[in-house]
């Protein structure tokens, strides 16, 4: 902030100025008094006194008009920025108000988000904490069934060493993984075809599959022969070969009983209920699958049987599907006409809108003016309202 406005700055200049003038009329004054009093001498004196009295007399009186002139405008200078001083010091305060208010509701938002993350950082903690506990409490009950199942491997060998156990132990798992993976009109168990053969499962597929039946087998003896470390290298190679004879004679069983021309599919399944039977078939003895394959037989495990029955929920589901399309058709020409009577709402609200924006520039254009009338007033500017109030409205409507 200027300590001197430009006015006060002119008006000391021009002091300076006169007092210059004056040191000079002095001077000059001087000498010619001396001059005089060479040539006229003492005559002359009360002539040049008289006349230095109303030259000093006039000085006085300019200096003083001058003053006075100075002064008046200081004290306007003063009292306009005393004014603008007072305009800024309300619309500071009014600033700062505003901005203690936002500054407060915003730390309150602040806390109130470090509350809600602190919140659900100790939710999330007495979770995680919860949830090891139960893992841990999951582990130390799997623990003892652990401790509890090694007591009973003996007696699952001694089940599984029965053919007939085995064979209920193959379909039942069979049972298991149809009965969660199909719907029950796709499948049925024990089912008696047309040449009096009963399968453990039949797989009722859409055309042109058709009937697919199941069969669970356990060739499991000479499969443990193969691996029994106290037989000789003799006896463990004919356990292998044993192995495929059953597995191939299980194949031809399978590939006579259910696959009947004309009734059921031309492929059928052969179930093994273990992976490891399974896994050493397709490793080491990959003779016995083209063997099956060529018999149209497929040998499954759980694990693939599972991906089987899966991609046929599928197959089953496409059908149901193409079965219901006209109702889906039904539903798509109603949500046709709805996206219509939708499309022909968004238009009138479209139209709305433009004529609410017209009118938001219109009132923009007012508030524009009076903020304008204001901030005159606040400058002092009283002259300048009526030009501004004689600005029309379109020019002071700004583009869109």
């Amino acid at each position: 902030m200027q300590i001197f406005s430009n006015a006060e700055l002119v008006l000391l200049g021009l002091l300076v100025l006169v007092l210059v003038l004056l040191l000079w009329v002095v001077l000059r004054t001087g000498r010619l008094e001396r001059d005089v009093q060479s040539k006229l001498g003492e005559r002359l004196d009360h002539q040049l006194a008289a006349q230095h009295r109303d030259l000093l007399r006039d000085l006085h009186d300019g200096l003083t008009r001058q003053t006075d002139r100075i002064g008046d405008h200081a004290r306007a200078d003063r009292e306009i920025l005393q004014r603008g001083l007072g305009a800024a010091s309300v619309q500071l305060s009014r600033s700062i108000e505003a901005l203690t208010h936002s500054v407060d509701g915003r730390l309150q938002t602040l806390a109130g988000q470090v509350n809600e993350r602190l919140d659900e950082g100790f939710r999330k903690t007495n979770d995680t904490f919860a949830s090891v506990m139960s893992r841990l409490a999951t582990i130390d009950e799997a623990q003892k069934k652990i401790d509890g199942l090694t007591t009973n491997v003996v007696s699952l060998q001694e089940l599984l060493g029965d053919k007939k156990a085995r064979g209920a132990f193959g379909e039942v798992q069979l049972e298991a993984l149809v009965r969660n993976s199909l719907p029950p009109d796709a499948f049925e168990f024990q089912s008696t075809l047309p040449n009096n053969t009963r399968a453990d499962c039949v797989l009722k597929l859409p055309e042109p599959t058709g009937l697919v039946a199941v069969d669970a087998k356990f060739p499991l003896e000479n499969y443990h022969r193969m691996f029994d470390s106290s037989l000789a290298e003799l006896d463990r190679k004919a356990a292998q070969m044993a192995f495929r004879a059953d597995v191939r004679r299980h194949v031809d069983a399978i590939a006579g009983k259910y696959i009947l021309p004309g009734v059921t599919s031309d492929g059928a399944m052969m179930f093994l209920p273990a992976e490891a039977v399974f896994a050493e078939l397709h490793a080491y003895h990959p003779e016995v699958i083209a063997y099956a394959q060529g018999k149209r037989v497929w040998i499954v495990s759980p694990t693939t049987l599972m991906a089987v029955l899966n991609t046929a929920r599928a197959v089953l589901k496409d059908v149901e599907t193409r079965k219901q399309i006209h109702v889906i058709q039904d539903a798509l020409g109603k949500l046709a006409k709805d996206f219509h009577r939708f499309d022909e709402r968004m238009n009138a609200l479209a139209r709305h809108i433009d004529q609410a924006s017209k009118d938001v520039q219109d009132v923009q254009t007012s508030s524009r003016k009076i903020t304008a009338h204001f901030q005159k007033i606040e400058s002092a500017r009283l002259d300048e309202i009526d030009e501004l109030d004689r600005i029309p409205e379109a020019a002071a409507q700004p583009p869109i």
